[in-house]
């Protein structure tokens, strides 16, 4: 899993079917400080997150395809949970 920040939504007038009834998200990975790393990931939200919240992605196809219980939908990463509060020890 990743830790990211939803920095956007898509709208879409036409998707594939196994889409119809899901929210796409862009999510930017974050360190532990909150500082922007890596590339944006295209999300299916399944928790109800929004542009600012802090949430955990999973990026594994199967994983992910396992969580929306349909083995068809072409998906890689889907967000799991949205987190709130971190805390890091040193």
């Amino acid at each position: 899993m990743v830790l990211c920040k939803i920095t956007g939504t898509i709208v879409s007038t036409q998707k594939d079917e196994h889409f119809k009834e899901q929210k796409l998200l862009i999510a930017q990975p974050i360190d532990t400080s909150g500082k922007f790393i890596g590339k944006e990931i295209l999300s299916v939200d399944t928790v109800d997150a929004g542009v600012g919240d802090i949430v955990l992605v999973m990026q594994e196809g199967s994983g992910a395809r396992q969580i929306l219980k349909d083995d068809k939908i072409p998906v890689h990463s889907v967000i799991v949970a949205v987190v709130d509060g971190l805390e890091v020890k040193d």
